[in-house]
């Protein structure tokens, strides 16, 4: 278990690392991954793929201002 993680969806401390800069909550079943001060968030799929869930916990404000602009001016 890591100490001082709490899940940013359950707010459980059971967080488990399962690598380098990977962990994974069994309170809600997600995994973290976890780079300097950016977290994602991902759901595990139940053919073992991830997708990601940062848009739920972070919205448009947590993304780079550059690829903000990047989306914008391709959907003109």
């Amino acid at each position: 278990m890591v100490n001082d993680m709490r899940c940013p969806n359950c707010n459980s401390k059971d967080i488990g690392k399962i690598g380098s800069h990977q962990f994974y909550c069994w309170g809600c079943f997600i995994e973290l991954t976890v780079n300097g001060d950016k977290m994602s968030v991902y759901q595990v799929e139940e053919d073992g793929t991830l997708s990601s869930l940062d848009d739920l916990f972070f919205g448009d404000d947590w993304l780079p201002t550059d690829v903000g602009e990047t989306q914008t001016s391709t959907q003109m």
